[in-house]
């Protein structure tokens, strides 16, 4: 068994040889199961371990809801600017250019059209990566153009949202994209065409307060932590203990505020679903 053993002293490996084993291989969930980087994301990353549903991005949900992953996207380079000049611990300026390095995404909102079982849909989905996913004038003016698209070409609408709440960098300009956006979905059902909003982990804030409680249905992923102000915020202003498990979407759709949980790997059927019961259309 002489190759278990040493046979030299003083033999060394220069640091540039090292090998590191390749970070990335394995995923701990918050309940702490460990699971295979690669058989969690071939589960579209939901831990078979505990159904914990890690977030993802816009380009998964892509993947997921259109078929062979083919779509336009709609105004893809369109960026933020900064009117106010804001300066926090950096300059507003400053913090959109890393971010865009970083994530290689232009702002926190994706719209895509495509094919999602064999027919067309409009489908805005978020990016928490791209400043905790905060809604800027960007993100109003994205999602406003994807529902115009969607009414101009009589197609279903879907948001997917997961987001910490406006991005304050924008002041005023952040806040008067509610109302825009609320303006648009009020519009899309004028003209009788189905909206589906599917909360994500987390989704917060100001979407709470607009386009992401007025779909048609409210849907929500298993766990989605889906709130207005945080649990410290809640509790200081009403002076209450909260119950257990608020603002979790369970929670919620215990209490009226959402229609459904679905699992992300029934997402795609679901949604298709109740489309064609919205449209009154034949079920795919």
């Amino acid at each position: 068994m002489a190759w278990f053993k040493r046979q030299e002293k003083g033999i060394t490996t220069a640091t540039e040889d090292k090998m590191d084993v390749p970070k990335g291989l394995w995923y701990k969930s918050p309940t702490g199961k460990i699971i295979d980087a690669d058989e969690l994301a071939r589960n579209l990353f939901v831990s078979p371990e505990d159904d914990f549903h890690v977030r993802i991005g816009s380009a998964t949900y892509f993947e997921i809801l259109f078929d062979n992953n083919e779509f336009v996207e709609l105004d893809k380079n369109m960026t933020s600017k900064d009117p106010l000049h804001f300066v926090d611990t950096k300059k507003y300026a400053e913090r959109l250019k890393d971010v865009m390095e970083k994530t290689h995404l232009k702002d926190a909102v994706r719209t895509g059209v495509g094919k999602s079982k064999g027919k067309e849909l409009v489908i805005c989905c978020m990016d928490f990566a791209f400043i905790g996913g905060s809604m800027g004038a960007v993100v109003g003016e994205k999602i406003a153009r994807g529902i115009d698209h969607a009414i101009k070409n009589k197609l279903p609408f879907v948001m997917i949202s997961k987001s910490g709440g406006a991005r304050m960098m924008e002041a005023a300009y952040s806040l008067m994209q509610l109302a825009k956006t609320s303006v648009k979905l009020a519009q899309l059902a004028e003209a009788k065409l189905p909206y589906i909003s599917l909360c994500t982990d987390p989704t917060t804030g100001g979407t709470t307060a607009s386009y992401a409680m007025l779909g048609d249905i409210n849907i929500s992923e298993p766990g989605a932590l889906i709130g207005f102000a945080g649990p410290r915020v809640v509790r200081d202003t009403t002076g209450k203990d909260l119950p257990e498990g608020f603002q979790t979407a369970e929670f919620l759709l215990e209490h009226g505020f959402l229609d459904f949980i679905t699992p992300r790997k029934e997402l795609k059927d679901k949604i298709n679903l109740y489309i064609d019961l919205i449209q009154n259309n034949p079920i795919r």
